[in-house]
């Protein structure tokens, strides 16, 4: 939250201008979405392009809009950079499938659900998109374009199941969506459930009105406000249909509606009701009948309660809840169409968003809570779509193995395990991916003893300890010592583990419970911390006319339970109905400090962080968005919660807030999570900046930072799991703002480490389909910040520069230096003097390039090169932690103005300096083995040696090379210019030219190997010095355990083989040469130089 006086911020304005903190300086620093794929998430809504069936678009829980071109075989987020994630609907204009509809706001009220900010419309298949209002409908479940007029828009607005508001209901719009008028409506708790149109008649529409209420405590569906309603003017006039016209007495709940395509006055409704049924009308909706109350039509009704007719069969009905159950004689009996538990093709369960093509029966699309599924046989088989990374993760965590890993639990689809990033080629694949444990996923806990164990979470406090490696997962769940005692736990449950103490977890039910043995026995070390309100606590009663008591709505419980890192025995409690504690003596006493300044009574504790670095200080996260309040909350204490600061509200962030992490080391450095993406602060909540780099508009839920690799890691409710790596920079900036302003800074780096890297399970060659998600290069990896030296014109040495001192002829206009000390006329003036005096160096310097220099001590190994970077801000530089190399003996003469590399560094400490001009700035590099090998001291000394040693015998044989080929070159150009003059009289030197060219030849191919000018694949039987000098190093490198007797026979086989080619070479030089120089400097000519003789010692 801005704090600063207007007199404060007017004195300091020109100092906080130029050290202001934008996403401009971090566009090179994105995070990594590393996924998982192949458990991908809730899919919402699903349109495709008719007559062009590779167009797909694909709407999400909280993921946002999808797209493929490719007919599912390639997927690209085409909605990142909206105000909302959450997609309703989507339509296509398929008259111009260009145009595409998007309603926001998911419309399947669970408690993880979702909202939206209206409508948008996009012009260009996706690329940009308008916002068109509606905003306060906050979830919109329908859009229907007039396929005679698309200027005419219908839109079902379910509205918000949080709260009581008028913007619900069916809205029209006739102008392509520049105004909108409200054409049914029925009360502020009633939105819409369905919405179909007659395919022929645009102006019939079936409106499926649906009252429902959520609490955060209790569910109800069904009111005076749901009924089904038909219009025959495009919405001028309704009617309802009621007991009268065959529907069902008394209270409705949720309705599906579909109209059979072939036969359109066949339609069906699916009617939850006292007795929830399936009714079919047969004159177009006048009159309905009964069909079908068996229990095969489907379930959970306020979750899902869609019906589909095949576009071809009037016959065909598809209801679509937790399975899809298929009727093939018109509703009376369905079965199930495809399996899903207990079977080895199963499709996952929770069905939400069903396409079938208009024209083919045989071609449909499932949207599910586990991601998306194609057929093109009418469902005998089925195609998952492994690449939409849209996980919901409710929580994150880390371990410290090597690569370390990324565990959490995802809405429905269980807890899991992956890493963070692979020493392996290619990207993170899904089959790094290890479930762990089943149900809907939550907090996973790796054991910091062990992580091949742990603890997972699922819904209603199951709690289990796992071992990811065999699955030998069993139940800890808490129980009480009182059997008449009910312990509530949360959806969401508290779980943590003691940060002094490996062998003890806490776990929150209305209680906090404590284990002393990894979760075997549990002790009460609290009282009911909650408000304990009786009101709230009706969950089996939940539901409305359909009950659904699963546990969602458990209230009155624990969420939070936080031990501090940095005193023993000192816990936070926080709960859902707003109540925060803390104890200093393991739960012997606990102190209420609820009733925060601001914050709503009641509002839901997310999170509480305690700081590690003082005692009393932490943060908290709270938000009240279950009671229609999107306000963001964010707090800080530094004292025990006596008092505590507001950091975040409406001025700051665009939605409520979620998550929140301090910097282990700097505290000013900030980040947080809000429904709609991640905001940083380096001031310690004083201001915050959306972080919008590389990263989309999601919910994220949760942010953990690796203690060892200082890696920002984000869990996201929607788009999986993301990485921000080396936060140091950040760091860096957060506790000294100045930096920013620096021409050049180099910040402190990762260790890096000499991994081995291995190529990808499964199959190497994954092609499109297969989900990659982003890895981390290799190598020593360093963060650098530029800002561009600013020069006056005149100054200016570049070589852009240098361009435009070139006169009309193309030649560069002299420039006169003057030298130091040499007094200037006497007319000049004493500030030009002065001005020129401190030029002077800055014109002699150029800043069109950045060097990275490395040392060993004082022993300069290494420098990097690349031209300075357009674009200020921070960027990457990766140095593969090899010394200078040497050079490659070759036909050619290489001139190369940049170093190659060489041998590997030993594993130490190496000092990183960055130049700019005659600016620069150093850091510190620790460069350490593979740590999953054990690789000893002496091997790498043994290695290190040899590698030079032998890095010496190429050079030597590159430079012998290198002469020859120079000693060619004479004689071709004596041969050639000879011959011009007058071949007579030049006879005899040109006979020699022409045999010393073919003795250099033959020279060169005993080191380089005879020219093969054969088509296809050849190989040359002779070996020469250099082909043992490369199975020498093959092996060198290679080795594990220091030089053995192979590798020393190898590096003296070489030694010998070289040792005699350059004898030969010495001699011809020595000789022939000698005789050659002596013979051709009697012709006028002379291009010799002095030749060298060549030792390996």
């Amino acid at each position: 939250m801005k704090k600063l006086s207007t007199f404060v911020m007017l004195f300091c304005i020109t100092l906080l201008s130029a050290q202001e903190f934008s996403m401009d300086m971090v566009k090179n620093m994105t995070p990594r979405n590393i996924g998982p794929g192949g458990m991908s998430g809730r899919v919402t809504a699903i349109d495709v392009v008719t007559n062009n069936p590779d167009v797909m678009y694909v709407g999400t829980a909280s993921g946002g809009l999808w797209k493929s071109t490719s007919g599912g075989i390639k997927w690209k987020p085409i909605f990142d950079n909206e105000l909302t994630a959450s997609i309703g609907a989507v339509e296509i204009q398929q008259s111009n499938p260009s145009v595409i509809w998007v309603g926001t706001g998911e419309g399947n009220p669970r408690n993880s659900l979702n909202g939206g900010f209206g409508v948008y419309k996009s012009l260009d298949g996706g690329k940009t998109w308008m916002a068109m209002g509606l905003e306060k409908t906050r979830h919109i479940h329908r859009i229907i374009i007039d396929p005679t007029n698309p200027d005419v828009v219908y839109v079902g607005a379910i509205g918000s199941p949080w709260g009581e508001h008028p913007e619900r209901g069916v809205f029209k719009t006739t102008d392509g969506g520049e105004t909108w008028n409200k054409i049914l409506f029925a009360n502020n708790k009633t939105g819409v459930a369905d919405l179909v149109m007659d395919p022929t008649n645009p102006n019939k529409l079936i409106a499926a009105m649906w009252e429902h209420k959520r609490e955060p405590w209790f569910f109800n569906s069904g009111g005076e406000g749901s009924g089904l309603h038909i219009t025959h003017d495009g919405g001028k006039t309704w009617k309802k249909i009621t007991e009268d016209d065959g529907f069902p007495k008394g209270e409705l709940g949720r309705i599906g509606v579909a109209i059979a395509p072939s036969q359109p006055n066949i339609i069906y409704a699916l009617v939850e009701s006292k007795k929830n049924a399936l009714y079919k009308s047969e004159d177009g909706g006048f009159k309905w009948k009964k069909i079908n109350d068996k229990n095969d039509i489907g379930n959970r009704p306020f979750y899902y309660s869609e019906i589909y007719v095949d576009p071809e069969n009037e016959n065909r009905v598809y209801s679509v809840f937790t399975y899809i159950n298929v009727s093939e004689d018109g509703g009376k009996n369905f079965e199930q169409l495809m399996p899903a538990y207990g079977a080895n093709n199963g499709v996952h369960p929770d069905h939400h968003a069903w396409w079938i093509h208009p024209e083919d029966g045989s071609f449909m699309i499932d949207g599910n809570d586990g991601g998306m599924n194609i057929t093109k046989d009418k469902g005998k088989t089925w195609r998952f779509i492994g690449n939409l990374p849209v996980a919901q993760f409710y929580h994150i965590n880390v371990d410290n193995e090597f690569p370390y890993n990324i565990y959490g639990g995802m809405q429905d689809n269980g807890s899991w395990r992956g890493p963070a990033y692979v020493w392996k080629a290619q990207g993170i694949r899904n089959s790094y991916w290890q479930e762990i444990s089943f149900g809907d996923g939550f907090d996973v806990i790796p054991d910091k003893d062990d992580s091949r164990y742990g603890w997972t979470m699922s819904q209603q406090g199951y709690v289990s300890r796992y071992d990811w490696q065999t699955g030998n997962n069993y139940l800890v769940r808490p129980t009480h010592p009182d059997p008449e005692v009910q312990l509530r736990f949360n959806w969401n449950s508290a779980i943590n583990i003691d940060p002094f103490n490996n062998n003890t977890l806490y776990f929150g039910s209305q209680f906090v419970h404590k284990s002393t043995d990894k979760g075997e026995t549990w002790k009460v070390i609290s009282p009911d911390l909650t408000t304990n309100d009786p009101e709230k606590q009706e969950q089996s009663e939940s539901g409305g006319l359909t009950l659904d008591a699963t546990g969602a709505e458990n209230h009155t419980t624990i969420l939070v339970i936080e031990p501090s890192p940095v005193e023993k025995d000192m816990l936070w409690v926080g709960t859902d109905d707003g109540r925060v504690h803390y104890t200093k003596d393991g739960g012997d006493n606990w102190t209420d400090v609820s009733g925060i300044t601001g914050l709503p009574e009641g509002s839901w504790i997310a999170q509480i962080k305690a700081s590690n670095k003082n005692k009393g200080e932490a943060l908290l996260i709270a938000n009240d968005y279950r009671r229609f309040n999107y306000t963001p909350y964010a707090y800080r204490t530094k004292n025990y919660g006596k008092t505590w600061e507001r950091l975040v509200d409406e001025s700051d962030v665009e939605s409520y807030a979620l998550a929140i992490v301090e910097d282990l080391e700097e505290p000013n450095l900030i980040f947080l999570g809000t429904d709609d993406g991640l905001y940083i602060s380096l001031n310690a909540g004083e201001e915050w900046t959306k972080w919008t780099e590389g990263f989309p508009t999601t919910s994220v839920k949760d942010l953990v930072i690796h203690p060892r690799e200082d890696d920002l890691v984000i869990g996201t409710f929607g788009r999986a799991a993301w990485v921000l790596d080396d936060i140091r920079p950040l760091r860096e900036m957060a506790k000294n703002s100045a930096v920013m302003t620096s021409n050049i800074k180099l910040f402190d780096t990762p260790t890096a480490y000499q991994a081995a890297y291995q190529q990808p399970t499964g199959s190497r060659f994954g092609a499109d389909a297969t989900y990659h998600g982003e890895n981390r290069g290799g190598g020593a990896r360093f963060s650098y910040l530029f800002n561009k030296k600013e020069m006056a014109e005149d100054e200016d040495n570049s070589d852009s520069k240098k361009k435009k001192s070139i006169g009309d002829s193309g030649k560069k206009k002299p420039t006169i230096l003057k030298d130091k000390g040499i007094n200037e006329d006497d007319d000049k003036e004493q500030s030009e003097e002065a001005d020129t005096d401190s030029r002077k160096d800055e014109t002699t310097v150029k800043w069109d390039s950045l060097y990275l220099k490395f040392y060993d001590g004082s022993r300069l190994i290494r420098t990097l090169k690349t031209k300075a970077p357009k674009e200020n801000g921070i960027h990457k530089w990766t140095w593969y932690m090899d010394e200078a190399g040497v050079d490659r003996p070759s036909r050619r003469i290489r001139n190369s103005n940049r170093e190659s590399g060489g041998v590997s560094v030993k594993p130490g400490t190496y000092k990183a300096v960055l130049h700019y001009g005659n600016q620069t700035s150093e850091t510190q590099i620790k460069v350490e083995s593979d740590p999953r090998l054990e690789v000893s001291q002496k091997n790498i000394n043994e290695v290190y040696a040899a590698s030079k040693q032998l890095e010496q015998m190429q050079q030597t044989a590159a430079d012998a090379v290198e002469q020859l080929v120079e000693s060619k070159t004479i004689a071709e150009k004596f041969q050639k210019d000879l011959s011009k003059l007058d071949k007579k009289a030049y006879k005899e030197q040109i006979k020699v030219s022409k045999e010393i060219v073919k003795t250099t030849d033959s020279l060169i191919d005993k080191y380089l190997g005879k020219v093969d000018k054969r088509q296809g694949i050849t190989r040359n039987s002779e070996v020469t010095p250099l082909q043992r000098l490369g199975t020498a190093r093959s092996y060198v490198y290679g080795s594990q355990k220091g030089l053995t007797t192979t590798e020393t026979t190898l590096i003296n086989q070489a030694k010998d083989a070289l040792d005699k080619l350059l004898g030969e070479t010495n001699s011809f030089f020595n000789t022939e040469w000698k005789d050659y120089q002596n013979k051709m400097k009697q012709v006028k000519m002379d291009p010799f130089k002095e030749v060298k003789t060549f030792g390996i010692d």
